[in-house]
């Protein structure tokens, strides 16, 4: 059912503009019921007299590439969206957010309605930069689904220019566990993606760990990914490694991609996916989708809403894994969002019989 006078209770706009309201109302409309988000922004067309926390201000960029008065803004809390012929870069804090690409006439209002939607603004930004007008009568849900219309992330070094290797579209059930005992556990009872996530551990033992884990993978035929410890995982031979977002700026990349590992990155939203894409890796994970008490991560639970149209736009380009929380009672939900794989933690590791777990969770991507 069509919502309406989605923005009749607040102001969005700062000062008020009534066409740029009505535009907002019809796209929002055809984005479907999702659940406002906490923090309700103010898109600043002009600066306010008193900048604040939720405040948005929109500025074009002047000849030396500023925004006039930016730094007093951002110290009174607000964020600032920079605009050029090259695209938008939101700046929040000390975080800069650089996309590049082309602004749509409607691009205000669709960032009004994604920001409505409870996407960060980084995140409604990617979004709203993908919107063409027009796109709110394509019918009842108007959501951006075509990788080739979104931005690209702007100020990245050059991905390596040997591409990582491939993996399987449909990866199964993967399992995260903390240790080469774990691994030579799950993969005798047949599961063949695993991941190894050791922290804090002394060299020594981490290299044990690692070059155990390689082995018993080795001999069950499943395919090993080690979390962050891309040097040892590239001495043992692991299959693959897994890295988290702040991984990127650390990494060797190039090392990885040449010693012919696969590299599966960490997301947990659409900007995160584009700055993920533009290194080309073997898979992504999306997360978390649902509340885990196994890792900290700095983003609110996604749900399967998101994780959908997630799978929507990047399913066809690279493999998907989803994680965080998934139970042998959401697996089915999950993948019916059309994922390939579901990595899961506390569904192995915390069941009181692991067989009896894995087989549950294999039964349910059999029936798939």
């Amino acid at each position: 059912m069509s919502r309406t006078l989605a923005f009749a209770d607040r102001e969005i706009f700062w000062p008020p503009a009534d066409e740029l309201i009505e535009a907002a109302e019809r796209i929002r409309a055809r984005l479907g019921e999702w659940p406002r988000g906490e923090a309700l922004w103010r898109i600043c067309l002009t600066p306010p007299d008193a900048p604040g926390a939720g405040d948005l201000i929109v500025a074009a960029v002047d000849e030396s590439g500023a925004a006039p008065a930016r730094s007093a803004w951002l110290a009174a809390g607000a964020g600032v969206i920079e605009t050029s012929a090259e695209g938008a870069c939101l700046v929040l804090g000390e975080a800069r957010y650089p996309l590049s690409g082309t602004l749509a006439e409607d691009w205000l209002a669709a960032l009004a309605s994604f920001l409505d939607c409870g996407f960060a603004p980084h995140d409604a930004l990617v979004l709203a930069m993908a919107w063409r007008d027009g796109d709110e009568t394509r019918g009842d849900d108007a959501w951006p689904d075509q990788l080739d219309r979104f931005p690209r992330v702007g100020a990245l070094p050059p991905a390596p220019t040997q591409r990582f290797a491939d993996c399987p579209s449909r990866l199964g059930l993967y399992a995260v566990v903390p240790s080469a005992e774990w691994v030579e556990r799950v993969a005798a009872l047949g599961v063949r993606t695993i991941q190894l996530r050791v922290k804090d551990a002394p060299a020594a033992r981490l290299a044990d760990e690692i070059a155990k884990s390689v082995e018993a993978g080795q001999r069950h035929g499943a395919r090993v990914f080690i979390n962050d410890h891309w040097r040892e995982a590239i001495a043992a031979g692991a299959y693959g490694v897994h890295l988290g977002q702040e991984d990127l700026d650390t990494a060797e990349l190039g090392a990885i991609a040449s010693a012919g590992l696969r590299l599966g990155l960490s997301t947990h939203g659409y900007y995160e996916m584009l700055r993920a894409l533009h290194y080309a890796p073997s898979y992504l994970a999306f997360g978390a989708v649902f509340p885990t008490a196994t890792k900290t991560v700095a983003s609110a639970p996604q749900g399967l809403a998101r994780l959908a149209r997630y799978a929507r736009v990047i399913g066809p380009k690279v493999p998907l894994v989803a994680i965080g929380g998934i139970t042998r009672d959401t697996l089915a939900a999950v993948l019916d969002t059309g994922v390939g794989s579901a990595a899961v933690v506390s569904a192995v590791t915390g069941a009181p019989d692991p067989a009896e777990a894995v087989a549950a969770l294999e039964r349910i991507f059999a029936d798939r």
